[in-house]
């Protein structure tokens, strides 16, 4: 008989549960954590179920140990009505495996030129986002942001200054210079977040940033929580284990925003450490083969990373001393679920972190397959998923 651990973050002695049997029969040693959260994820349901669906996803997402995940909303139809939102809602409650929180656009078609009901669907979504396009009317933001403060609810930005992408694709670096790629600079960034900030003192608004990537953005986070201001933000796994020297002529290595310095690495690394950076979210964008399968330069922008996640982090953080177990939990479901007000419950998941595989996409259940970890060899495997009190996912 192995050796049943439980992180002190778990809220639930699971072994009065039926199903703790299956665990105890096994010879290997088991960690049980809460159910992780992921705030940022694309599940393309409805209008690119090609990519994606709520069925695929969340099942994806219960093998990566996560029991609730919060879906963008560039979809089709765009979730900024009641009306529009209903088609995803009906789908979430047929098939998602795990809990599913809808988002809601921020403006109508997220085409940031009229804001969307916002009144309407603030009962109804978990947030508000325009998630793929940044907002780039500051008026529109402030708008957006007075209203969200009304309804009680976050502003999730996707920041990027579109005057300042001028074609680029990759991070504007040494790699991007070296071969002859268009460059994403960091000021497209780093700028609207230094706008919003201002407009949330301003508004009051509870603001998140998504997604960060360089080094300024930390710095103004950092700053901006020093002076009070209701900011928190997100970066991603990729982020923190990859930078531009890891880049390869593959479409898996594309992603928006784009991998990018080492010294940007290091700096997510520090504001991981000191606070600054409240949460780790995965960007789950699965595309089809086809779509990722143009390079650099012509494939689509985005990489799948729900099922793989906490075995890179863990692997890569944990082992070597940079984190501990118990921070790591934190950012993947302590943090995540209160600032978003994500209730836990009974879900917890279940590893055997000293099983040691490479990453191979072809034993995802996400339909995407795009991940830059191929063949990494990684440390921690999910052995069951469980919600409410039922297993949603075993690999026993």
């Amino acid at each position: 008989m192995g050796l049943i651990s439980v992180v002190p973050q778990t809220p639930f002695d699971p072994r009065q549960e039926g199903w703790y049997s299956s665990l105890l029969d096994s010879d290997h040693d088991f960690t049980i954590f809460p159910g992780f959260c992921d705030v940022h994820v694309h599940f393309r349901e409805p209008g690119f179920s090609y990519k994606e669906t709520i069925a695929s996803g969340s099942r994806a997402a219960a093998r990566g140990g996560y029991t609730a995940v919060c879906a963008m909303p560039n979809l089709n139809p765009v979730p900024d009505s009641p009306d529009h939102l209903a088609p995803q809602q009906e789908l979430i409650r047929n098939t998602a495996a795990i809990h599913v929180y809808p988002y809601g656009a921020i403006s109508i078609g997220e085409a940031g030129q009229e804001l969307a009901d916002l009144e309407g669907l603030a009962p109804e979504v978990i947030a508000f986002s325009d998630d793929g396009k940044g907002v780039q009317d500051p008026e529109m933001m402030k708008a957006a942001m007075r209203t969200a403060k009304r309804l009680g609810k976050v502003i999730a930005a996707h920041c990027e200054d579109n005057s300042l992408l001028r074609g680029g694709y990759i991070h504007d670096g040494a790699y991007a210079r070296a071969h002859g790629h268009k460059g994403i600079c960091s000021e497209s960034e780093w700028g609207p977040i230094a706008r919003d900030v201002r407009l949330a003192a301003e508004t009051g608004c509870a603001y998140h940033v998504c997604h960060i990537s360089c080094k300024e953005s930390v710095e103004i986070i950092r700053q901006a929580k020093r002076q009070g201001v209701d900011v928190t933000c997100e970066t991603a796994p990729h982020y923190l284990l990859l930078n531009e020297n890891d880049l390869q002529e593959e479409g898996r290595f594309k992603m928006n925003p784009p991998l990018r310095s080492r010294e940007d690495q290091e700096a997510l690394l520090e504001g991981l450490l000191d606070g600054t950076i409240d949460m780790i979210a995965t960007d789950h964008a699965p595309h089809s083969a086809e779509e990722k399968s143009k390079g650099l330069a012509g494939s689509a922008f985005g990489i799948v990373g729900i099922e793989t996640a906490f075995p890179l982090l863990y692997t890569g953080l944990v082992k070597p001393g940079v984190l501990s177990l118990e921070r790591l939990v934190d950012l993947l479901s302590t943090n995540p679920r209160q600032r978003f007000h994500i209730p836990l419950g009974a879900d917890f998941t279940v590893w055997d972190l000293n099983a040691s595989y490479p990453i191979d996409p072809k034993d995802f259940l996400s339909q995407g397959k795009a991940t830059p970890f191929e063949g990494r060899n990684v440390f921690g495997k999910c052995v069951m998923t469980v919600l409410d009190n039922s297993p949603v996912y075993t690999s026993l």
